[in-house]
């Protein structure tokens, strides 16, 4: 059983920044990768950003550039969000997969407007 849990969303001007977190209830270095998605309204749920056990980072076109993902510590990793446009505005989940289930957090809510 893991638990995943966001936290640092929130309402921000565009062009401004925002970190997000993802505290996991077990080591991170037991999972292949964590990755973070995003749902807005009306949209799929679309992929974000990911980073793997060994460091390797990957990105959406859309992101890359101006998100940047991060071990924190053996139980956290970030999102790191610059330069904030009004499409990103959306539910921000983390993912991972352990034993053969894939397990998601609750999500934070981000909103980029002025």
């Amino acid at each position: 059983q893991v638990q995943l849990v966001e936290s640092g969303g929130g309402l921000v001007q565009p062009g401004r920044s925002l970190r997000l977190s993802c505290t996991a209830s077990r080591s991170i270095f037991s999972f292949v990768a964590l990755s973070w998605y995003r749902l807005a309204p009306g949209n799929q749920r679309e992929f974000v950003a990911l980073i793997n056990r060994n460091g390797d980072t990957n990105y959406a076109d859309s992101v890359k550039g101006r998100f940047t993902v991060s071990r924190d510590s053996a139980e956290k990793v970030s999102l790191q969000m610059n330069s904030l446009k009004p499409e990103d505005t959306a539910v921000y989940y983390c993912n991972s997969q352990w034993a053969g289930v894939d397990y998601w957090g609750q999500g934070t809510q981000v909103t980029v407007s002025s």
